[in-house]
């Protein structure tokens, strides 16, 4: 065959073609303007359940793409290390400040990049009149090459000079406004000059270093605190970070395995039995594996990930599933147009062709409708979730997976009624004598029971959530949240002038005590090794949280004492004096602690007083044994309002005494009570996101049960008309419309219930303090599905019920 005459055929064929997808497109919204309501409720539940999977979409896209904004993101890694306390053996990402140049020294050929770094915390930025409070850290010149900064102006080479700072460009804008920051010197906390030498791009959102609004030198802080370099043991003190870029040719097991021991064979023989090992940790699974236990890495936020992919698939499922039951419903509706059809000579993969038309319409449609729902529910979204994702309209890769997505939720929505309408055979639709059959809806009641299975699991999983965080929040804390300001003493101002500062703050009348500490109420900063005491057992590690105190703390914080006393100004003996806590007597096996000896690095300290447990720390977990002493270790100031004072009236008292006593830099404070609210925030997440969907997956589902419902309403007129006449009740009838979905219902809490309370009692064992799952919640669950389902499908069978049989039965 020539060429000319395949280009006409094909051409034919092309033409035939798109008639034939314009046909089918022109009938299938015909349908879907002649059956509005059957329209809108498989438009909504689609659009819905559309909506829920992309932002679902969006969520996990940015947890997995966390942190891969650096070049090198699959070559950088956290040097950690295992150390075992009493049989257990823990992961942490402190280590002693000499791992660095240990490693670049043995193990340099397996290392690119090797960069100490210290914690990341708030400090003042001042230039000139114009101070701002921000978070930073110091870092080895390597660290800007290795996470591949993107510099706006200078180098990645800034670090150099131990008096430099780079800024990010939100944090240069806040101190010189549009001037050109290069070169010029801002103080760092009120008494270092440092001069700018980069200005690089902020950091996204989802990256591991998105806090770090200036990185400073490494150098200069251990130019600044002396006492690192002056250290004894140097190995013995884990109190850094330490991060590194592998060589290309180095392989992360083997590198981990070759650099084992490097703190073993440098601590002295009596620390061996903390057993500690150094090892790799990639920068892949920072985010989402950030589970150890006992040595192990079981997790983190990967199974959220998982959960919520999980979601959103069972929501997208059940929006289809309302699709299949409506479409299948209205089988003998549609039978007679099949019947005519086939009668015309149309064969069944036409009529596959065409429901299948119909349900990517829908799905077209719907999908429109998600797109202007999720971007209208964004602000929110990123609120709840503590995101900044966006829907990625510039990026073809988005429009194709949008397109793919929805090419195959409307085949998976119009699979079963495309296979299913065009199966009927047309001379017995025509004949009439064509019957759904007895077994025909048992497919839509399978699908139901579905439906509703997910939605009550959702609800489970929901309020047990809820209970988890406020059974949490109930937890006796052993000292008082209210009133209490914690303020980082950011400067040596506050530091070498405490004393007057704390006789101020009383003169006020608004402060009825102050005192400082190392660490706040709502954290534990150091733990230490070494203590020792009478009759300690055998094998026994004394690793105890250290918080290093000043007179009045236990005023301050509110503490509750238990045994002995508090710290006393009026004991000159108190310098070697400490306090326990009740986790602290009970792992030493104190019987009468008050009075009994502690030792340490040779140094003994007398017990004067027990506290009970304060909740320092996670408030699901048991709090940590803990040891409070006088020291000079000042880093939070401690102020306890006076309650006799308004919080508004106190605080611009407070402020002043501040601003007079430390002028050059910015009043910051945070109250306890509300730092230890923020420890509820990743659970209270995952409460309100699962709630969101639990929400949505009722309402697709009671969509489903709505059209259902207007279905076998319309289907049953005549029988309800003939009960009517007989003398039933309008209540008879909406108890006889309404058992059929309560059954269903009940047949899904059966199933739903063993397994949501299975997969939320597997979610608690993560929690050391931790709620049960009560009866109520169960009970709560099923009143409320069945009250759903009751007002669900109350409108259409009260309505059905009340319709005048003399109009139903009139063709009759």
């Amino acid at each position: 065959m020539d060429l000319p005459a395949v280009a006409c055929i094909s051409g034919i064929l092309l033409a035939v073609t798109e008639g034939m997808i314009r046909n089918y497109l022109k009938i299938a919204w015909r349908n879907l303007l002649k059956n509005k309501t059957f329209s809108f409720i498989n438009i909504a539940g689609l659009s819905v359940g559309m909506a829920v999977a992309l932002l679902i979409g969006l969520w996990i896209r940015d947890e997995v793409t966390y942190s891969r904004n650096h070049d090198h993101y699959d070559r950088i890694v956290s040097v950690m290390q295992h150390q075992t306390f009493n049989g257990v053996k823990g992961a942490q990402t402190a280590v002693p400040y000499l791992l660095g140049e240990e490693l670049r020294e043995k193990y340099g050929s397996d290392f690119k990049y090797i960069s100490m770094s210290s914690w990341t915390y708030e400090h003042v930025l001042r230039f000139k009149d114009n101070f701002i409070f921000k978070k930073g850290n110091f870092f080895e010149p390597d660290f800007p090459e290795m996470i591949t900064l993107n510099m706006l102006s200078g180098t990645r080479a800034g670090l150099k000079d131990p008096y430099s700072v780079m800024l990010s460009a939100s944090t240069a804008k806040a101190l010189f406004g549009h001037a050109d920051p290069l070169d010029k010197v801002v103080k760092l906390d009120n008494d270092t000059d440092l001069k700018v030498t980069g200005v690089y791009e902020d950091l996204p959102y989802n990256s591991a270093f998105r806090d770090l609004a200036f990185i400073a030198p490494w150098e200069l802080v251990l130019i600044k605190e002396t006492w690192i370099r002056e250290m004894e043991n140097p190995w013995r003190s884990n109190f850094m970070q330490a991060y590194a870029q592998l060589a290309d040719h180095a392989d992360l097991d083997k590198v981990s395995a070759k650099i084992k021991d490097l703190r073993l064979n440098k601590v002295r023989p009596e620390e061996r039995v903390f057993q500690p090992e150094v090892f790799l940790h990639p920068m892949s699974k920072w985010h989402l594996f950030a589970n150890w236990e006992n040595g192990k890495n079981t997790g983190g936020r990967i199974q959220f990930v998982w959960l919520f992919g999980i979601i959103g698939i069972f929501v997208l499922l059940l929006a289809c599933i309302n699709f299949m039951n409506l479409s299948t419903a209205r089988s003998e509706k549609r039978a007679r147009e099949v019947g005519i059809r086939k009668a015309v000579g149309s064969v069944r993969g036409q009529l596959v062709a065409q429901f299948y038309s119909e349900s990517l319409l829908l799905a077209a449609i719907g999908f429109v409708l998600a797109l202007v729902m999720v971007q209208a529910g964004l602000p929110i979204f990123n609120e709840v979730a503590d995101k900044k994702v966006s829907i990625p309209y510039h990026m073809p890769a988005f429009w194709a997976a949008g397109l793919g997505f929805t090419f195959f939720t409307g085949l998976v929505a119009g699979s079963y009624p495309a296979l299913y309408l065009s199966s009927f055979q047309p001379i017995k639709v025509l004949k009439g004598t064509f019957r759904a059959g007895r077994y025909a809806a048992l497919p839509r009641k399978a699908l139901v029971v579905v439906q509703f299975t997910v939605s009550v699991i959702l609800i489970i999983g929901t309020i047990v959530v809820f209970r988890q965080i406020h059974y949490a929040k109930d937890r006796p804390v052993a000292y008082s949240r209210e009133g209490l300001l914690a303020v980082p003493m950011s400067t040596p101002a506050l530091r070498d002038r405490f004393d007057l500062l704390r006789d101020e703050l009383l003169a006020t009348g608004a402060v009825t005590a102050a005192s400082y500490s190392s660490t706040a109420t709502t954290g534990i900063n150091a733990v230490n090794n070494g203590y020792t005491w009478r009759d300690m057992q055998p094998g026994a590690q004394g690793n105890f949280a250290a918080v290093d105190v000043s007179h009045d703390y236990g005023k301050s914080v509110g503490w509750q004492i238990i045994a002995g006393r508090d710290f006393s100004k009026d004991f000159a003996s108190d310098s070697t004096a400490i306090i326990l806590n009740e986790s602290a007597v009970r792992f030493m096996g104190l019987k009468s602690p008050v009075g009994e000896v502690v030792k340490k690095d040779g140094n003994a300290f007398t017990v004067i007083g027990v506290v009970k447990d304060m909740v320092m720390q996670s408030p699901y977990d048991p709090v940590f044994r803990t040891i409070f002493a006088l020291d000079d270790n000042k880093s939070i100031i401690n102020v306890r309002i006076n309650p006799a004072k308004r919080t508004a009236e106190a605080l611009p008292a407070i402020e002043a005494v501040f601003r007079k006593l430390n002028p050059g830099a910015p009043f910051i404070y945070e109250f306890a009570d509300q730092v230890y609210a923020k420890k509820f925030d990743a659970e209270q997440r995952i409460g309100r996101l699962s709630s969101f969907f639990a929400i949505l997956a009722i309402f697709i589902s009671s969509l489903g049960l709505f059209g259902m419902a207007s279905f076998m309403a319309e289907q049953r007129v005549k029988e309800i008309g003939v009960r009517k006449v007989l003398g039933a009740s309008v209540f008879n009838l909406w108890g006889l419309m309404s058992k059929d979905f309560v059954a269903l219902v009940l047949i899904a809490l059966v199933i739903a219930v063993p397994l949501g309370y299975y997969f939320m009692d597997k979610w608690l064992l993560r929690y050391e303090y931790r709620t049960g799952i009560s009866w109520w919640v169960i009970a709560a669950t099923c009143l409320g599905a069945i009250a759903i389902t009751l007002l669900t499908v109350s409108y259409q069978s009260i309505k059905a019920a009340m319709t005048n049989p003399v109009k139903s039965l009139r063709a009759e």
